[in-house]
C-alpha cells in the first residue's frame, strides 16, 4: 500500500517550452475556427433557398441546440483535466479508465436527451418565436439533429481524451473531419439535392456519427490490452464521484456564463432594435476573439493538468507563464486587428447603414474583450486541468454578482457604453478572481512535492 502511494505521488519532471505550448494551441485554434465556418456555410445554404422563415428557423434551431448542448460540453473539459493528470503520472491504465467513464457518461447523457426531445420539441420553439412557420422549421432541424445526441456527446469525450494527452494535431484532424464532412454534406444535401433545412440537419447528424467512428478508431490505437482497466477500476466509486462533481461544477459555471450573455441581450433590447442589432453584430467580434483564445486555454488545460499529475511544480509555474504570455500576445494582436479592420467587418455583417453607424460607436469596447478576457480564458484552462472545478464555479458566481452590480450602476449612467463596460469588467473579474486563488491552490496540489 505504501509503495502504491509513493508511486502515485512520484515526481515526474517534464519541460514546458514555447514549442510545446504552441504545438497544442495552434492546431486547436485552427480546429475551433472551423466551427464558425460551418455556421456561415449552413446560413449560406439555407439563405439561397430564398425563404426567410427557413433561415430564421435554422438560426433559432442552431441557437437552441448550442444552448442545450453547449451547456453539456462539460464532458469534454472534465475528461481533458482528468486525462491530463493521469498522463502526467504516466498512468496509462487510468487514462483508459477516464476515457471509458466519459464515453459511458456520453451514451447515458445522449439517451436522456433523446427521452427529453419530445418535451423540448413541444415547447421550446414556440417560446423562442411567435411565427408558426419559423417554429415548424426549428422543430424539423432540431428533431433531426437530436437523433444523434449520443454521438454528439461521444465526440466531446473523444476530443477531451485527445486534448488531455496534448495531441493537438489529432484534435485538429478530428475537428476537420467533423466540420469538414458537415460542410461538404450541407452543400450537397441542402443545396445541390435541394433538401434545404432538413439536408443541413442530416449533414450534421451524419458528420457526428462519422467523427465518432473515426475518432474511436484513432483513440483505440493508443490503448494496450495489458493496460485495460478492470471493471472495479472503471466503476471505482471515488473516481465516479470525482467525475460527476467536476461535471456538475462545470455545468453550473456554463449555465451562469450563458445567463450573463442572455442578460446582456435582454438589457441591450431596452435601447431599441438598432442598438440591439448593433450589439449582436459586435458580439461576433467577441466570439471570434474567444475562438483564438480557446486554443491557448486548451494548452493551459493540458499542461496544468499534466504538471499536477506529475507533481512537478516548476512545470506548472512555467506553463502559467508561457500560456499567459501567449494569451495576452494573441489577445493584443486580435484586438488591434479588430480596431483596424472592425469597420469593414461590420460592413460585411450587416447591410443596414443605421446599424453600421451604431456598431461603429461601440467597436472599441468589442475589440477590447480579447484583452480583458485573456486572463479569464487562461485561468479557466488552468483550473480545468488542475481539476479545481469547485473554485472555478464559485468564482464564476462571484463574478456574475459583480457583473449584475455593474449593470445596475453603469447602464443607467452611460447607457449602452455601460453595458459593454460591464461585459469587459465581467471578463476581468473572472480572470483576476481565479488568478488570486492560484498560489493557495497550487500549494495544496503540490504538497507532495515539498
Amino acid at each position: 500500500m505504501q509503495q502504491a502511494s509513493s508511486e502515485a505521488t512520484a515526481i515526474k519532471p517534464f519541460p514546458v517550452t514555447h514549442r510545446l505550448v504552441l504545438g497544442i494551441a495552434i492546431p486547436m485554434t485552427l480546429g475551433f475556427l472551423t466551427t464558425p465556418l460551418l455556421g456561415l456555410t449552413d446560413t449560406a445554404v439555407v439563405g439561397h433557398l430564398g425563404k426567410p422563415e427557413a433561415l430564421a428557423g435554422l438560426a433559432i434551431g442552431a441557437i437552441l441546440f448550442d444552448l442545450i448542448y453547449g451547456s453539456l460540453s462539460f464532458l469534454r473539459t472534465s475528461t481533458t483535466g482528468l486525462v491530463a493528470q493521469a498522463f502526467g503520472r504516466g498512468d496509462r491504465r487510468e487514462q483508459q479508465a477516464v476515457f471509458w467513464r466519459a464515453l459511458l457518461s456520453a451514451m447515458a447523457l445522449g439517451l436522456v436527451m433523446l427521452a427529453l426531445a419530445p418535451l423540448i420539441l413541444a415547447f421550446a420553439p414556440d417560446l423562442m418565436t411567435g411565427d408558426p412557420a419559423v417554429a415548424a422549421v426549428t422543430r424539423q432541424y432540431f428533431g433531426i439533429r437530436v437523433l444523434t445526441s449520443p454521438a454528439t456527446f461521444a465526440n466531446f469525450a473523444i476530443l477531451g481524451f485527445v486534448l488531455g494527452r496534448g495531441q493537438g494535431v489529432m484534435g485538429l484532424v478530428l475537428q476537420i473531419i467533423l466540420n469538414g464532412t458537415n460542410i461538404v454534406l450541407a452543400i450537397l444535401l441542402g443545396l445541390v439535392l435541394g433538401y434545404g433545412v432538413a439536408g443541413v440537419a442530416w449533414s450534421t447528424a451524419i458528420a457526428e456519427v462519422t467523427a465518432v467512428v473515426i475518432g474511436l478508431a484513432l483513440v483505440s490505437r493508443e490503448f494496450r490490452s495489458g493496460e485495460r482497466p478492470s471493471h472495479a477500476e472503471l466503476f471505482d466509486p471515488a473516481k465516479l464521484k470525482q467525475l460527476f462533481q467536476m461535471n456538475a461544477d462545470i455545468l453550473i459555471r456554463s449555465l451562469v456564463l450563458n445567463a450573463a450573455f442572455t442578460l446582456l441581450t435582454r438589457v441591450g433590447s431596452s435601447f431599441g432594435a438598432v442598438t440591439l442589432a448593433a450589439n449582436a453584430v459586435l458580439m461576433n467580434i467577441f466570439m471570434l476573439s474567444a475562438f483564438f483564445l480557446d486554443g491557448l486555454a486548451g494548452a493551459a488545460e493540458q499542461l496544468a493538468g499534466r504538471a499536477v499529475g506529475a507533481q512537478y511544480r516548476p512545470s506548472f509555474d512555467r506553463a502559467l507563464k508561457l500560456t499567459g504570455l501567449w494569451s495576452f500576445a494573441m489577445a493584443a494582436a486580435v484586438g488591434m486587428f479588430f480596431l483596424v479592420f472592425g469597420q469593414p467587418i461590420i460592413h460585411l455583417l450587416t447591410t443596414s447603414d443605421t446599424v453600421r453607424q451604431e456598431a461603429y460607436v461601440y467597436l472599441g469596447w468589442a475589440a477590447l474583450t480579447g484583452l480583458t478576457g485573456a486572463l479569464a480564458f487562461q485561468m479557466d484552462g488552468v483550473f480545468i486541468g488542475a481539476t479545481w472545478s469547485r473554485e472555478m464555479r464559485n468564482m464564476m458566481l462571484l463574478s456574475f454578482v459583480g457583473y449584475c452590480a455593474s449593470l445596475a450602476v453603469l447602464v443607467p449612467w452611460i447607457g449602452n457604453h455601460g453595458l459593454w463596460l460591464s461585459l469587459n469588467l465581467f471578463l476581468l473579474m473572472r480572470g483576476f478572481f481565479l488568478a488570486a486563488m492560484v498560489p493557495r491552490k497550487a500549494r495544496q496540489s503540490f504538497v507532495a512535492a515539498h
